[in-house]
């Protein structure tokens, strides 16, 4: 769309832009969503190995593990009430997704933010008071619904707010903070794991409000994005707004495209039909495909579950508390990596090196784990248990500062303006579809194909890391206005895709 049109002297979109404080502030509060959805990640992982915990409200896998020797080292805790506890969160949050496209779009991303705070404070409410499995249930749904609308909202606010050039770096704070609120809940659990008369688990649960306080404020600090407010028909105030976050006083150029993207989305009347287009094709198929492989690497199963999977491993619950806080911090330390990388080396380099160190790590689990790890007994000495948790850690590193940020950044950089809300929608509904399959299977496939299953994931992260090679492109320092013309249309096996778009009157608008 700005082929330069507009005498940028930069060649196209890299408009005039300070990194002012309000962006950065903005992006903070914005990404605190993110510490919402790490924090629960980490937490049902520690919360469900606590024995008062599960004595309360799910005796027979209590039974199974306060009983050594009643079942196999890979089954103690393949029971389906434990795997909805944690996954009904990623259902509802795949329905919520769906509301919340219309809302990012109809309201604006800020108040959508501002209902996932509520949505998340009042479902932290059920779940610490909780006194039966329906109470937890409920509980962990109305969370699911904050996850939703954050998800849906703050990636797009950030790839909104933030100056082309730190765009990267500023999205894969959402991601950080994931991070971070998965090392939280890790500690968390590791302290609550101690108190003595057996509420540990509430307090776990409960301090889920801390963020959701943090995101809840923040929401109604924050300004809305100019393409939010342009998109609604608030002309001047989205330039005012512009011209805040960037800092300078010759937004038009930048004004001038925001506006004719939006006009462009305006004349789109069915979002989601639009999206199948074929010119958004490349878009769409990438999207989801990130998505489900960011749940095919394994990573989720490894950090809900991985006080679990340790002590399925052998260690004591101490140390799996433990080992689980060692991963978290390797996953915070690593997504810094990307934020450093991401804007300098490219997205294709960390994906593309980051899939085969996954591989060689993952590899090397299964195999310690299938000549070690059998049935009824543990052979897993001090020295292996150290090497499964440093291959677990470089496993999770890699991920860390590949698939993690960039399954959310590529999505949501690379869909044109009309199509970006809905786009953005089907990316999360993928991922919250797939990441609730692994959720509520993960416990049970570990329990039937026992060491197997890092095999199933090797394979997987072999096929995507050929899926990176072939058919994604890399769309550093592109504009995001300028993606079609810089990207699709260079790309060997895309652009076919790209030729219907001189015969559609609205494609004049992007060729």
């Amino acid at each position: 769309m700005a082929g330069g049109g507009f005498g940028t002297g930069t060649g196209g979109g890299d408009f005039e832009a300070k990194i002012t404080p309000l962006v950065i502030i903005s992006c903070i509060l914005a990404s605190s969503g993110g510490l919402m959805f790490g924090y629960d990640v980490g937490i049902s992982g520690g919360v469900t190995s606590m024995p008062e915990f599960l004595r309360e409200f799910f005796p027979t896998v209590y039974k199974k593990n306060s009983q050594p020797g009643l079942e196999s080292n890979y089954c103690k805790y393949d029971n389906q009430g434990l795997q909805l506890f944690t996954s009904s969160l990623y259902l509802a949050a795949l329905v919520a997704t769906f509301v919340a496209s219309y809302t990012t779009k109809l309201l604006g991303r800020k108040l959508t933010m501002l209902m996932a705070g509520i949505f998340f404070l009042v479902g932290t409410a059920f779940n610490a008071a909780a006194v039966n499995l329906a109470m937890l249930i409920i509980g962990r749904i109305l969370l699911g619904c904050g996850v939703g609308f954050a998800n849906q909202a703050v990636p797009l606010f950030l790839s909104e707010i933030a100056p082309t050039r730190i765009r990267g770096a500023l999205n894969i704070l959402f991601q950080l903070n994931i991070t971070i609120g998965i090392l939280f809940a890790n500690l968390i659990n590791y302290g609550t794991a101690k108190i003595e008369g057996g509420y540990g688990w509430r307090v776990s649960l409960g301090l889920a409000g801390i963020p959701a306080c943090l995101l809840t404020v923040g929401s109604l600090i924050v300004v809305d994005t100019p393409n939010s407010l342009i998109e609604r028909g608030k002309l001047e105030e989205g330039k005012a707004v512009l011209k805040r976050i960037r800092g300078v006083d010759n937004v038009d150029p930048e004004f001038l495209e925001i506006v004719e993207a939006s006009r462009v989305a305006q004349e789109v009347k069915h979002p989601f039909r639009n999206l199948l287009k074929r010119r958004n094709r490349p878009q769409l198929v990438i999207a989801i495909w990130m998505q489900i492989f960011q749940q095919f690497t394994g990573i989720n199963a490894i950090m809900f579950y991985a006080p679990v999977l340790f002590q399925t491993l052998g260690f004591k619950s101490d140390a799996s508390l433990y080992s689980a806080v060692i991963t978290g911090a390797v996953n915070v330390l690593s997504t810094v990596v990307s934020i450093y990388f991401v804007d300098r080396a490219g997205r294709r380099v960390l994906l593309l090196e980051a899939g085969v160190q996954m591989f060689l790590s993952q590899l090397v689990v299964a195999i310690i784990m299938g000549f070690k790890v059998k049935d009824h007994s543990n052979n897993l000495g001090h020295v292996l248990a150290i090497v499964v948790v440093v291959m677990v850690c470089s496993f999770v590193s890699s991920f860390a500062w590949s698939w993690g940020p960039l399954g959310w950044l590529i999505p949501s950089e690379t869909f044109p303006l009309e199509a970006r809300s809905a786009g953005q929608s089907v990316a999360v509904c993928t991922n919250m579809l797939f990441t609730f399959v692994i959720a509520q299977a993960f416990l049970s496939m570990l329990c039937n194909m026992k060491f197997g299953i890092f095999l199933f994931f090797t394979f997987w992260v072999f096929v995507m890391t050929i899926f990176v090679v072939v058919l994604i492109p890399e769309t550093k320092g592109v504009p995001i206005e300028e993606m079609t013309e810089r990207v699709w249309k260079q790309h060997w096996f895309w652009k076919r895709f790209m030729d219907d778009l001189e015969d559609d009157p609205k494609g004049k608008m992007h060729a």
